[in-house]
């Protein structure tokens, strides 16, 4: 999950560029395309045997719409609006919004310590919004729904990857999405595409390595690390984003980093040490240690 977080950090830089020339949804359909590629030479490598339940098809549409569209379209289109480093912060409420999921629908118990990094995450993202508030009332809120936009997309794909994945290994639960999402994406993005002068050789290199890194490496290791740790533990990774993010913004992008968000985002991976090491401890007082969620097995 780590070297995950470290993939999906670059992903600002190349998408940034890319979207220079691209809608979102034809950089969607780009990289997942390339990406399906290097899943399916995957799956037919270590299991091709593996089939799709009709009964699940749905839940497959479901996911590719919440984690790969609307997600990434909300995150891509919010950078038109606020800079990077903002966007990953504000996607520090994914984690809490997952915790009260599981506490309202799962009726699973959390700890203070829990309650106290859910509390400080979301202190981390007020100050770093904060260090922005003029810019919030200068057409710049439309940012900020869409980043929150993408937070809620993203906890409803964890939880649905999460009840499906029981049935199929990741390179299957991986390849069965990427192929929803490049068919619902297709008719529009061909029909919209851009003619080839306009992709410089920068381009598309990053194009390539959102698909490779991003996409196919990316959703292979996310989808596994949610069958093994859980959607809240997770979620609480993505936090590291804004590290990685603020960094390659920093060195790329030429963005600029305040001292509020620098202390902003220290609360943030501070709060999910604390969220993931007691989310940790509870699991295993549950079960001994066993699967990370046998009542969502059942």
């Amino acid at each position: 999950m780590c070297g995950l977080v470290c993939l999906w950090g670059m992903d600002y830089v190349f998408a940034k560029a890319a979207l220079d020339i691209l809608e979102p949804m034809n950089l969607l359909f780009l990289k997942y395309s390339i990406g399906l590629l290097l899943v399916t030479a995957v799956k037919l490598k270590v299991d091709r045997k593996t089939l799709v339940r009709a009964r699940d098809i749905p839940f497959f549409v479901l996911c590719a719409i919440t984690g790969e569209i609307l997600y990434f379209f909300c995150e891509y289109t919010a950078m038109d609006y606020i800079p990077v480093s903002l966007i990953t912060i504000i996607l520090a409420f994914v984690p809490a919004v997952s915790i009260v999921v599981e506490k309202v629908i799962y009726k699973r118990k959390i700890s203070a310590r829990m309650v106290l990094g859910v509390v400080l995450c979301i202190m981390g993202v007020a100050v770093v919004i904060g260090a922005d508030f003029r810019e919030l009332f200068q057409g710049r809120a439309v940012g900020y729904l869409l980043a929150f936009g993408a937070v809620l997309s993203w906890n409803a794909y964890n939880f649905i990857t999460a009840a499906v994945h029981e049935h199929y290994s990741s390179v299957s639960m991986a390849f069965n999405q990427l192929c929803c999402t490049v068919i619902i994406i297709m008719p529009y993005a061909i029909h919209t595409m851009p003619p080839l002068e306009v992709f410089t050789p920068q381009v598309a290199g990053g194009i390539i390595y959102l698909g490779l890194g991003s996409a196919g490496m990316g959703y292979m290791i996310l989808v596994r690390g949610l069958n093994v740790l859980g959607p809240t533990i997770s979620a609480m990774f993505s936090n590291f984003l804004p590290v990685t993010a603020t960094i390659f913004g920093w060195l790329f992008l030429g963005e600029t980093i305040g001292l509020l968000q620098i202390a902003g985002g220290i609360i943030v991976i501070l709060s999910s040490c604390i969220v993931i090491k007691e989310k940790g401890k509870m699991e295993e007082r549950l079960d001994g240690g066993g699967k990370a969620e046998p009542d969502h097995a059942d």
